[in-house]
């Protein structure tokens, strides 16, 4: 089934679901599998396929670092480094990839690539909307204005600073919404002020849950870029599954989980609760990673939700 009112290439089949059973990591229940117990239902809806383009909206005065963090990791997404340093983060990219083998009736070798390709860049520095901003009022104002030109862009607004996001380190550090019902967004806030010890573990303590026995290192020596980079790559993979909460993802709808979030705070091999798991060092900077990406730049990538092994699934 197809949605031609939809503004994105996407695909959705009948329903199945995937059974989300306890599973060990390396001899460690992960957290969400303790806590859960539940099923991961593919609700019929549509995923995003083939190509997304994806509109950067910088609201407010975003640090250069930060930009070219989370542009150069979207680029990565496609696109090998230097070839002979492993793993990839095309390589993650992949996991997300699969869950299009999974709908009933597609060919499960023969996965088709998801092409991230970052359309446009628009720079709002004059806080047009203000510093305060809710979903209800400026949030679809935003989207609207800056995808009017071309419906088959996936805005994701990424805030300075200096920006209040309603929701954004009260609930969580990203998110995904619809405007209008046919177009999914990304919220990606900035905790460097706000929530640092909400939003930036694994590279520093967090005022609640397990604490940690040490800290890691950001790959690119910046706790809010490398920490923002986790937050998007989590719901950009909640978000091509499940773009209007009709695809992937753990009910009830009000407060799903998808293939992203279900692994929270999973990074390789071996994690628990206030442990990220094996990572990679870099000799050079101390740095902690476990992607290789372009320009030579590393990344510290979450665990996403293996739909074949039913475990959250890292690239170490």
């Amino acid at each position: 089934m197809k949605m031609s009112s939809f503004p994105i290439r996407i695909i959705s089949l009948a329903l199945f679901s995937i059974s989300f059973l306890p599973s060990l990591n390396n001899g460690q229940l992960t957290r969400h599998s303790v806590l859960t117990r539940a099923k991961i239902v593919y609700h019929g809806g549509p995923i995003l396929i083939e190509t997304i383009n994806v509109a950067l909206i910088w609201y407010g005065n975003v640090s250069l670092n930060k930009k070219e963090a989370i542009a150069n990791f979207l680029k990565s997404l496609n696109t090998d480094g230097n070839f002979n340093l492993q793993p990839q983060v095309t390589k993650w990219w992949k996991m997300v990839e699969s869950y299009q083998a999974m709908l009933p009736g597609a060919k499960h070798h023969e996965v088709p690539k998801i092409i991230v390709n970052v359309a446009k860049q628009i720079n709002d520095t004059s806080y047009k909307y203000g510093r305060n901003l809710t979903i209800g009022d400026f949030i679809p104002k935003i989207v609207k204005e800056h995808t009017k030109e071309a419906k088959n862009m996936l805005p994701i607004i990424i805030t300075a600073k200096d920006v209040n996001m309603e929701g954004v380190c009260t609930k969580t550090c990203a998110y995904n919404g619809i405007v209008g019902n046919i177009t999914p967004y990304i919220i990606l806030g900035n905790p460097e002020l706000k929530c640092p010890r909400k939003c930036e573990w694994p590279f520093t303590q967090i005022d609640s849950g397990p604490k940690s026995i040490f800290f890691l290192q950001p790959p690119n020596l910046d706790n809010t870029a490398d920490a923002m980079v986790i937050a998007l790559a989590t719901t950009l993979a909640d978000t091509v599954t499940n773009p209007l909460n009709t695809g992937f993802y753990e009910e009830p709808p009000k407060n799903s989980v998808g293939v992203g979030t279900a692994c929270k705070a999973i990074f390789g091999s071996g994690a628990f609760p206030g442990n990220p798991g094996k990572v990679h060092i870099d000799a050079h900077t101390g740095g902690s990673f476990n992607a290789h990406g372009i320009k030579d730049q590393k990344f510290l990538l979450p665990a996403i939700w293996n739909p074949k092994t039913s475990s959250c699934w890292t690239l170490m």
